[in-house]
């Protein structure tokens, strides 16, 4: 499939995902999220990752709260996005305290404030695992995300700079699982895609 028919594909499937997860009813996010979110602390790469990075939820993704929450009571090292412009940075997050002192974007998602000086695990040693977010998934790994690029992006950045990648665990409610993503070239596959099933 060439570049420019993959980029159609996307974008037909975003609109059909979005459909399905808005017509979720509330409890069935919110009970789904709970499920995936329990599956995802039995992971073993969860378990042994000292470092995590854990994306701070949207409207229409699987909550991450319970899982924000482990990492602390475990003495887990929490990192979260911030976008700034086209750029992702994974930022220190201390305490369950500090989450909820975050400011809202446009998006009404939490991320430190722009000039908000904080630890940069690019800076201090990288990742074990980034618990990852996306609009579908399909069960073999491949994401699709909103299509700005910002993990892609931050991955391809993170793998020059370390040779390697963190461990990525995809979080999906079952409206979001697809037979199969169009893929480009950059694409990176998560190495477990959660789901309630």
């Amino acid at each position: 499939m060439s570049g420019s028919a993959v980029r159609a594909a996307k974008m037909a499937l975003r609109k059909e995902i979005k459909q399905r997860i808005k017509a979720l009813a509330t409890e069935v996010r919110d009970a789904e999220s709970v499920i995936v979110q329990r599956k995802l602390l039995a992971t073993p790469e969860y378990q042994q990752a000292k470092r995590v990075c854990v994306y701070l939820d949207m409207d229409g993704e699987v909550r991450t709260d319970l899982i924000l929450k482990d990492v602390f009571k475990a003495g887990k090292t929490c990192y979260v996005p911030r976008i700034i412009g086209p750029k992702m940075d994974m930022l220190r997050l201390n305490s369950w305290e500090d989450f909820e002192g975050l400011p809202r974007t446009i998006w009404n998602i939490r991320q430190p404030g722009d000039d908000d000086v904080r630890e940069n695990c690019l800076e201090t040693g990288g990742l074990d695992m980034i618990v990852m977010p996306g609009l579908g998934f399909s069960l073999d790994g491949k994401r699709l995300g909103r299509g700005k690029g910002y993990y892609d992006t931050y991955l391809n950045a993170y793998s020059e700079k370390f040779g390697k990648i963190p461990s990525l665990l995809a979080l999906s409610f079952s409206a979001q699982i697809c037979p199969d993503i169009p893929v480009d070239s950059h694409d990176v596959l998560m190495d477990c895609v959660l789901t309630p099933q």
